[in-house]
């Protein structure tokens, strides 16, 4: 089911052009901890220099961008990709630096330049610009098209690269903008990673979209969080469940401000008992949504007012979603998710995921669920996900929605492990925040009570902390490094 489409801007640097023209010395850019700010007129200057700079780089030059700083990482970012130039946005955390890591992204992404904000590790096959001794260019800046270079780990270990035009960006970014009812009295409040595709898109391109304000955080800090939003005026939040998570518990001596329109959810499923648990507690809608970087970030989306359904990650916007099984499957079965739509790639850069696309642009997510009859779509887990247990199929996602039901229990994950008699089964991770006895006395006995024995895990696992990524999504593949304090057996 897709929405209609809103008509994009034509290019990034003629909408910098407009946006500097039509709010001049407004706000485009706030910083959450200092009293610096971007305006809309100082971002198209920058742009120019960029353009200025990186013209004797020549046309499509693929460039790495290596910013610690927000604000300084949106300047040169949206510049660059104005300048014509792709744009790989690197993890700026990684500490220390080693030529091996930047030889990794070099050969990854094909990157001829880095631009940074610090030195070059050891000997690199890349030429290095350090951000404060850059200069400009006095060649013609050639016309061409830029766009966002992104890397990320594949079933078969080979990196899924991805280019994402600016024209795709743009798309995204003004549904994403078109379905937030943003405005230029809107602002925006984002502590996500500027180096993935969720802040650079629904954060950066749909607030220029919309000519509206963003307030960015380099990370999520708890500490005075409700102050700062109100400080800052701040009308939306994006989010993800880690960080809806601790927000949740709202201290006696915190004020949730009541100018904020709604808190949106990404980058990983929402639990129903921490999407009611948050909006009792503070009184803001919580605007889930589901999304990956091959769609520049946004794929379905529940309603900012009216109807939402239980478990829903609602429906297509500017997207076409269906579920196959061989055949296109109808209301209420489970199947793969396919999705196509102008947001939406039509190709990897890396060769080995060539079969992830079928006849008519249809690309395979990776994710199971289903459809109801008026197009809302519900996850039940990935294709690699599905555990087999003596011929029973048992989606992780609904145990997992079980124990996240159990107060104190702050992040939970279901994997399959190898069973003599049934061939595989489920086992359950989580992470608690309350006392452990109690919260896992009541653990057991929601599990036993929500689930079917055949489908209950046989083990819980108590870790110290869930392994996450930057943008708070839970990775499997670091549960071996988990450190687990407590291990109960549930028959």
């Amino acid at each position: 089911m897709s929405s209609t489409s809103p008509v994009p801007p034509d290019t990034l640097r003629a909408l910098l052009a407009a946006r500097a023209e039509q709010a001049g010395d407004a706000a485009y850019l706030l910083s959450a901890r200092t009293s610096r700010t971007v305006s809309y007129r100082r971002l198209a200057e920058v742009a120019e220099h960029w353009r200025r700079v990186a013209a004797p780089w020549g046309r499509s030059v693929r460039v790495g961008l290596l910013v610690s700083d927000a604000l300084d990482f949106a300047e040169v970012f949206l510049g660059l990709i104005s300048a014509g130039a792709w744009v790989a946005p690197l993890d700026p955390t990684i500490h220390p630096l080693s030529a091996e890591t930047v030889a990794r992204w070099v050969s990854t992404l094909g990157l001829s330049h880095v631009v940074a904000d610090r030195d070059a590790a050891g000997d690199v096959t890349v030429t290095w610009h350090r951000l404060d001794e850059r200069e400009d260019s006095s060649e013609t800046v050639v016309a061409s098209s830029g766009g966002v270079l992104l890397a990320s780990s594949g079933t078969t270990g080979t990196p899924k690269v991805m280019a994402l035009p600016e024209t795709q960006l743009l798309v995204a970014a003004t549904l994403i903008a078109q379905h937030n009812r943003l405005d230029q009295h809107e602002r925006g409040f984002n502590p996500l990673p500027l180096w993935h595709i969720n802040a650079e898109v629904v954060g950066l391109f749909a607030t220029l979209v919309a000519g509206a304000s963003l307030v960015l955080d380099e990370r999520f800090h708890r500490t005075r969080f409700w102050d700062v939003i109100s400080e800052n005026h701040v009308t939306w939040i994006n989010a993800v469940p880690a960080i809806i998570a601790r927000l949740a518990d709202v201290g006696e001596d915190e004020r949730v401000p009541t100018g904020v329109r709604f808190i949106r959810s990404a980058s990983a499923p929402l639990s129903a008992a921490l999407l009611t648990r948050f909006e009792a507690a503070t009184g803001i809608r919580v605007v889930e949504s589901y999304g990956m970087t091959e769609a520049a970030s946004q794929i379905c989306v529940n309603a900012l007012s009216g109807e939402r359904r239980a478990g829903s990650v609602g429906r297509g916007v500017g997207v076409e979603v269906r579920v196959v099984d061989g055949e296109v499957l109808g209301p209420g079965v489970v199947g793969q998710v396919q999705i196509r739509g102008a947001s939406v790639i039509d190709h990897y850069e890396s060769p080995a995921y060539a079969e992830r696309f079928s006849a008519g642009g249809w690309l395979a997510t990776g994710d199971l669920g289903y459809l109801d009859a008026d197009g809302f779509l519900y996850l039940v887990g990935r294709t690699d996900d599905v555990i087999n247990r003596g011929g029973e199929k048992i989606f992780p996602r609904e145990i997992e929605e079980v124990a996240l039901e159990v107060p104190g229990v702050a992040g939970a994950v279901v994997v399959g492990t190898r069973d003599e008699v049934f061939g595989e089964v489920p086992v359950l991770y989580v992470e608690l925040v309350a006392d452990v006895d109690e919260s896992m006395a009541s653990l057991r006995e929601t599990l036993v009570e929500g689930l079917a024995r055949v489908r209950r895990p046989v083990e819980i696992r108590v870790v110290e902390a869930l392994p996450r990524h930057a943008t708070g999504k839970i990775q499997k593949r670091g549960l071996g490094d988990a450190v687990v304090t407590q291990v109960e057996a549930l028959r």
